[in-house]
């Protein structure tokens, strides 16, 4: 894992990302999905194939991950060196997108998903789908930083009782 911010950067998936992909097949074949949305770009759309979903999958360009701008291929560690204390969730990237940007994306995609009838699995990113989730339980964008997801991984949004109360059922299992 390099560690480097990649949002536009469209790069495959490594060996050992496939080999994950491929381990989504037995973690998933118990559920039933309506709506399958993936990122355009190609790690996202390979991770949607090599998991089972390639014919169904739907391309959906809010699922794309932050646009870094000038901290695109950039590490954390690189750009704290000159910018100690930075986090993107806080102070964002000269040239790329914002975070209320990247919140207004990602409430499209609710929208989207709570418009559909029955499940729906997204295949995408990191930060994107951190800023999903906090919205998904109705708290601000910049309180995805305080989500953690492992490449990979699934998490569940729901609801308790009713469609009025979204709830995060899973996270990064």
């Amino acid at each position: 894992m390099s560690r480097q911010h990649t949002g536009r950067t469209d790069i495959p998936l490594t060996e050992r990302g496939e080999r994950d992909a491929q381990a989504l097949v037995s973690r998933l074949a118990d559920l039933q999905f309506q709506t399958v949305l993936t990122s355009p770009l190609i790690r996202a759309r390979r991770t949607a194939e090599l998991a089972g979903f390639g014919a169904t999958v739907q391309a959906e360009p809010d699922l794309m991950e932050w646009d870094y701008g000038a901290y695109e291929g950039r590490r954390t560690s690189e750009i704290r060196a000159e910018r100690p204390g930075w986090n993107v969730f806080e102070h964002g990237c000269p040239g790329g997108e914002s975070l209320a940007q990247i919140g207004s994306r990602a409430d499209r995609v609710i929208t989207r998903v709570r418009a559909a009838q029955g499940n729906a699995l997204l295949f995408a990113h990191r930060d994107i789908l951190r800023v999903i989730a906090a919205r998904w339980i109705q708290l601000n964008a910049i309180e995805g930083r305080r989500l953690y997801l492992e490449t990979a991984s699934i998490s569940i949004l729901g609801f308790d009782h009713d469609r009025s109360e979204p709830v995060i059922r899973v996270l990064n299992t």
